[in-house]
């Protein structure tokens, strides 16, 4: 395996291995999964002290795994792409053998589950080494875990997939899995300066996954680069929806205009400007669009339908007390159910009105470009930052990919989103090398 690098001043933070190189390693004999397992291992046996992204790791039963996917490649049974590599999963998520604690209190006596969450058992199927379990905030809302960002540990990695994205950006992990309802796996990666690929809002199932707001969690892919985690999405995608043809269309790039937008940090406006010239410069296609919804407001819709939903899918948790429930979780839980279902039904209307009036203007080959957060991770570990950059899109329920470009003068990470059209998700992974090759991690 190529030595890991570091990236700034700090050796918490390390390039866990692009999965395209791994995956032909390990048909070259090169590497096997029970080494590369046991590379892992030992980093999170080295540094977790510090950054503190895993909940709990079984390294027995890691290299048992591991062991079982070098004997199916030596008996000539290849599960894929995806076949002995590594990958962390977010603690609302079932896997045998593990209990499921979503970080709270009310869970400190969860017995193991036996069964797998429906992303945990494909991901097996195709030939995934499980490393163990992520730190995740209460149920997957704002009160949060114990994760450090590898880049500064007195900065938050965002929430709620924290322990995913920090296990990668620290070099233990090449693959995890966290869930999105509002920005948890797309903020976390901006944060941590690592890729992620959310696929369209609610595209896959979440049988398995610990509820926060069903009409929106989905499952999504973080890794070190964002055509990592496409890559891995294009292994895992044909498990679930049947092969089709991919668009020859040339994507093109749209830099969206809105008020919300235009209050990022100056550091953050001039990186994505950076990018512009380097899109411009690779000779992809690229303009400039005024957005024709208000995001502020869809936002403010998403927000809504979020807490409804988290209300009355949470709202057996009452019965701990707030003793045993986070601050924030119980704040959610109380405001969702107090919004009338009437309001409810008027939010989701006008956010399919925005949906349709938004996406009725482009085409499906057209990527859409914007800061993934207007500030770049906030210092302290009780907040785990502005969604609100992010919440838009979750909303509009295409695919979203977080591409890292570059650090402030403070050494942390600022990345970008592009998302596409409801569905479009294999055309934009399929594309992904392409759009990214130009702008990712450009210190």
């Amino acid at each position: 395996m190529k030595k890991s690098h570091e990236l700034g001043s700090t050796n918490l933070v390390h390039d866990p291995g692009e999965l395209k190189r791994l995956a032909k390693a390990l048909r070259k004999g090169e590497l096997s999964a029970t080494s590369l397992a046991m590379h892992y291992l030992e980093r999170i046996e080295s540094i977790d002290r510090q950054v503190k992204a895993w909940r709990v790791v079984k390294p027995k039963q890691v290299l048992q795994e591991a062991a079982l996917r070098d004997n199916e490649l030596r008996g000539g049974l290849d599960r894929g792409p995806l076949h002995g590599i590594p990958v962390a999963i977010k603690d609302i998520i079932d896997v045998i053998g593990y209990p499921t604690r979503a970080n709270s209190k009310s869970r400190k006596d969860a017995k193991s589950v036996n069964a797998d969450a429906s992303i945990v058992a494909t991901l097996r199927q195709l030939g995934c080494v499980v490393l163990g379990k992520a730190h995740t905030t209460e149920f997957a809302l704002q009160d949060p875990s114990p994760a450090r960002n590898p880049h500064a540990p007195d900065h938050t990695p965002g929430g709620s997939s924290s322990g995913s994205a920090a296990a990668v950006a620290a070099g233990m992990a090449p693959l995890a899995i966290g869930t999105q309802t509002v920005a948890s796996v797309n903020r976390p990666a901006a944060y941590c300066g690592i890729g992620a690929f959310k696929p369209s809002t609610g595209s896959l199932p979440n049988f398995g996954i610990t509820p926060l707001a069903p009409n929106y969690d989905t499952p999504g892919l973080l890794a070190y680069r964002a055509a990592d985690a496409a890559f891995a999405y294009r292994a895992l995608a044909p498990s679930y929806m049947p092969s089709e043809a991919i668009s020859a269309a040339s994507p093109e790039i749209l830099v969206v205009e809105d008020p919300l937008i235009a209050q990022a940090a100056p550091s953050i406006q001039a990186a994505i400007e950076t990018a512009v010239e380097a899109y411009k410069a690779s000779q992809i296609a690229i303009k400039r669009f005024r957005s024709p919804i208000d995001f502020e407001k869809l936002v403010a819709q998403q927000r809504l339908t979020m807490l409804y939903e988290c209300g009355h899918s949470l709202a057996h948790l009452r019965a701990h007390g707030s003793s045993l429930i986070g601050p924030k979780l119980w704040s959610a839980i109380h405001e969702g159910l107090a919004i009338k279902a009437a309001h409810y039904d008027e939010a989701r209307r006008a956010i399919a009105q925005m949906r349709q009036k938004f996406f009725g203007r482009f085409k499906p080959h057209q990527v859409f470009l914007m800061p993934a957060t207007p500030q770049t991770a906030p210092k302290g570990l009780d907040w785990t930052g502005d969604p609100s950059y992010i919440a838009g899109w979750t909303a509009l329920g295409g695919p979203i990919l977080t591409v890292p470009l570059c650090k402030d003068l403070e050494k942390l990470p600022i990345a970008a989103l592009l998302s596409a059209s409801p569905g479009q998700d294999r055309w934009l992974a399929h594309h992904c090398e392409r759009l990214t090759k130009p702008i990712e991690h450009q210190d």
